[in-house]
């Protein structure tokens, strides 16, 4: 593991997060969008917004997922990211978040909600230190993690990426 990533993960006290990398809750919303009030794809209240650190080591990837709500990436250190954006017309997205304007690399992004995305760490030997916005906040229950076979069926044209960013076969 990169030394800086290991300070980043003691410092912060970041745990494992299922879809990969290390996390930690740094905000969340005392005031809450009551169950009535939100759209009917979510199964409760939720609050207004959350946010969390969030950092890939190297190798470590972010398996492609989805959630209920729309999610910022912001990048703070470390190597640009590559983030993989699946849209249902079948075309993917690649999206380079770092701090290189020159390379045109961009600070932060919105995944738009359920959408499936993925992310990794450009330099193997490096690490990423992002955060991530959510609004209307997070809950576990609005995290979908890939099943490979249902994104091969979905986007068999991107089979190489989806293999390497998804771990649930069935």
């Amino acid at each position: 593991m990169n030394k800086k990533a290991e300070l980043i993960i003691t410092k912060l006290d970041l745990k494992p997060h299922p879809e990969g990398g290390y996390y930690k809750e740094v905000y969340r919303s005392e005031e809450e969008l009551k169950e009535e009030c939100l759209p009917a794809r979510y199964s409760g209240s939720r609050s207004i917004s959350t946010s969390i650190y969030f950092l890939l080591d190297g190798e470590q990837v972010s398996m492609f997922h989805r959630i209920r709500s729309d999610e910022t990436w912001h990048f703070y250190d470390g190597s640009e990211v590559k983030i993989y954006i699946l849209a249902d017309d079948g075309q993917m997205s690649e999206i380079l978040l770092g701090k290189n304007l020159e390379e045109m690399e961009i600070h932060q992004v919105t995944i738009k909600k359920n959408s499936w995305f993925g992310a990794e760490v450009k330099d193997k030997s490096s690490f990423a230190l992002l955060g991530c916005t959510v609004a209307p906040g997070f809950e576990y229950d609005d995290l979908e993690l890939g099943s490979r076979k249902l994104l091969l069926s979905l986007y068999p044209q991107h089979e190489n990426i989806i293999r390497k960013l998804t771990q649930i076969i069935d």
